[in-house]
């Protein structure tokens, strides 16, 4: 089986209220719509502890920080080579 792109998300209370449980629909449905669950594992992490930084994403140990949708479709975008999603 191939290496897959490890996609964690923090699901701690400060990230989720500032808007992650918004942004882990927003994956999903990016994953769903292009057809690259096969290509990720894709998971609820623990805090980071950088609630001050959050919304928080960290992709194959990058992390991300202070999103919202539209950065993370632009990150997705950059790593999946998409030009444009259908969120």
């Amino acid at each position: 089986m191939e290496n897959r792109i490890d996609i964690q998300i923090c699901l701690g209370s400060s990230c989720f209220s500032r808007g992650n449980k918004h942004l882990v629909k927003v994956i999903e449905q990016y994953l769903n719509e292009n057809n690259l669950r096969h290509l990720v594992h894709y998971h609820g992490a623990h805090c980071f502890s950088k609630c001050d930084r959050g919304p928080l994403l960290s992709i194959d140990g990058k992390e991300y920080t202070e999103l919202n949708e539209e950065k993370v479709l632009s990150i997705l975008d950059g790593i999946f080579g998409n030009t444009s999603s259908g969120v």
